[in-house]
């Protein structure tokens, strides 16, 4: 089975290009919803969270406010978060790969906003970056979440540069040019998976 390491930025347009390849059929394992579940009621993650960042969790929920308060900005902090969440979302990761082996697919897509961060592309047989101009993503962000925008721009700090991650990847779908155009690249890569 082919595996596709689908990444960028925060704003770029990956969920658009994840919808692109679900549309055809490829299974994709979404990370950012795997950490939603994790961090849920009930979820695994809540007990650890709530002992490693007391007042983050309030009657048995996350207080994403709260947490984001905690890490954003704080290195150690966040590194102490991540040791908590990525092995969890890593073994979610690996039970995803194995049903869609088992399942006969020919490809499968890892959505992964820090995959090249992570050393992820080391897991994958192609990696796809999602691109879009500065202005472009910070309006996007700025229209769909509820961030100041420091907040917005310490997000954007921690993830790996745009221009970095283009050069790590094998194929690049822009996104800022039109919806037509980024399709148009998924569908070669899909294409070109499948041949």
């Amino acid at each position: 089975m082919r595996v596709i390491g689908l990444t960028g930025g925060i704003g770029m347009g990956k969920s658009t290009a994840a919808a692109a390849f679900r549309r055809a059929r490829i299974p994709v394992f979404d990370a950012d919803a795997a950490v939603h579940a994790l961090q849920a009621p009930g979820g695994r993650a809540l007990r650890a969270i709530g002992a490693a960042f007391p007042g983050t969790v309030v009657n048995g929920a996350l207080d994403r406010a709260a947490l984001r308060t905690a890490v954003l900005g704080q290195p150690d902090a966040l590194r102490q978060l991540e040791r908590i969440i990525h092995p969890m979302v890593r073994a979610e990761e690996r039970a995803f790969l194995a049903r869609a082996r088992r399942a006969g697919a020919r490809v499968a897509v890892l959505d992964i906003p820090l995959l090249l961060e992570t050393d992820g592309q080391k897991r994958v047989d192609h990696v796809v970056v999602v691109s879009a101009p500065r202005e472009v993503q910070i309006a996007r962000v700025r229209r769909r979440r509820n961030m100041s925008q420091a907040q917005i721009e310490a997000i954007v700090a921690r993830q790996m540069p745009d221009a970095r991650k283009r050069r790590l990847a094998d194929t690049v779908v822009l996104t800022g040019l039109s919806r037509h155009h980024a399709l148009r690249t998924i569908r070669r890569v899909i294409r070109e998976a499948l041949a």
